[in-house]
């Protein structure tokens, strides 16, 4: 049975369920998959991290990889100090991703893992690539969405893509991006694999649709971190407008980040704050259980992937409207499965929003459209079906070579 080591810069954060769903699918589909996580956690449950552990292991592992494999150790070396930006904080940097790739060589090898993988082009992805060199095993990673495009991270893509064996890209907006960062020869290692959901477990907690009192104020919920990028500053000025107009709403707004305070801030200066609501960041469950409580999901944002909250919201049937960036419309069918803005386009959301606002039935007719669409290509069996795959002719591959 093939064993894969999983590799995050951190596991157990709350914006990684995808991950740890896609781990559990392709348990199921037959893998011994073994995660790893740079940053330690409370949370242990089977998975190794390479900080925060005693410090005399790692000299000791710098030890047991030099000794019996000098050439091989320099080569690694070699490869952490030339990839990486400009600049001597980057240099310090090299060299704290290669003692890390060192310590995680030695658990991978431990867990005897035959194919190394990262989420996200990062600089986690830089210690998975570095590790994976020194273990002389295949190295895959999936990518996600535009900040693995912009610097730092976006500098080094083209590298990380050209070693990898292949490459699982979230979006055909994602595949575009790697495709104009390496040669036309790399391109046919790209592939599309979905970020899933698990339907059954998104049923957990009753019916994924809560019929709504056309009366009713409409509840909306946006779930994300509270940065600029994800446009809650438009989307508040649209509420405001909306309030004026004497439309009944509830916004709810899950999630913390550098912006919060002046997110806040702008919520008491627009007098929102009877129709708004904060609950800072939320475990997985709590999330879930927000989404499933409301009617609409609103995604403002000015930048994106393909937002895995987006999926989980059409898979318990609820409306959205997000803006027509990078992915989402590859999920987001305009007046079939939701609704699209131009994004940055305020008035063209707050068109799209009031069509909700008013007609509760237009919120039902996307919910199942969109369950529809989630359950045809966004579940984490699916993915797990298509990784298999690659992970299985990566395999076959290597052992050729």
């Amino acid at each position: 049975m093939k064993r894969v080591a999983y590799l995050v810069s951190e596991y157990f954060a709350p914006s990684h369920t995808f991950v740890r769903r896609e781990v559990a699918a392709l348990r199921e589909a037959g893998l011994t998959i073994s995660p790893f996580s740079i940053q330690a956690s409370e949370q242990d449950e089977g998975v190794q991290a390479v900080l925060g552990r005693p410090l005399h292991e790692y000299p000791v592992a710098f030890l047991q990889a030099f000794v019996p494999q000098p050439r091989q150790f320099l080569s690694s070396w070699l490869l952490a100090l030339r990839h990486r930006p400009p600049g001597l904080r980057s240099l310090l940097w090299s060299q704290f991703h290669f003692v890390e790739a060192v310590l995680l060589a030695k658990l991978v090898k431990s867990a005897q893992c035959t194919h190394l993988h990262n989420h996200f082009a990062n600089s986690a992805a830089t210690v998975g690539m570095i590790a994976a060199h020194f273990l002389k095993i295949p190295w895959s990673c999936t990518l996600h969405g535009i900040s693995e495009t912009d610097y730092p991270a976006g500098m080094l893509l083209g590298e990380k893509l050209q070693r990898a064996d292949f490459v699982a890209c979230a979006s055909y907006f994602m595949r575009a991006q790697a495709m104009r960062s390496v040669d036309v020869s790399c391109w046919g290692k790209m592939h599309i694999v979905r970020c899933g959901v698990d339907l059954d477990q998104l049923r957990i907690g009753g019916s994924p649709s809560v019929k709504r009192d056309a009366t009713a104020r409409v509840k909306l919920i946006t779930v994300g971190r509270l940065s600029a990028e994800k446009g809650y500053f438009g989307l508040l000025e649209v509420l405001s407008r909306l309030q004026a107009e004497g439309c009944a709403f509830l916004a709810t707004i899950v999630g913390d980040g550098p912006s919060g305070e002046a997110i806040r801030s702008k919520v008491d200066a627009l007098s929102l704050h009877d129709a708004v609501r904060f609950t800072g960041a939320l475990s997985e469950a709590e999330t879930l259980a927000e989404i499933r409580r409301n009617d609409v999901m609103v995604l403002p944002s000015l930048m994106e992937g393909l937002p895995v909250v987006l999926i989980e919201a059409l898979a318990m049937q609820k409306a959205v409207v997000a803006s027509c960036v990078a992915g989402i419309p590859e999920l987001v069918s305009e007046g079939v499965t939701g609704l699209l803005f131009t994004p940055s386009n305020w008035d063209d959301l707050e068109v799209q929003l009031r069509r909700l606002l008013v007609d509760p039935e237009l919120c039902s007719t996307f919910g199942k459209a969109g369950f529809d669409r989630v359950e045809a290509e966004f579940q984490s069996v699916t993915a797990a079906t298509t990784l298999r795959t690659l992970f299985t002719q990566s395999d076959k591959q290597s052992a050729a070579a």
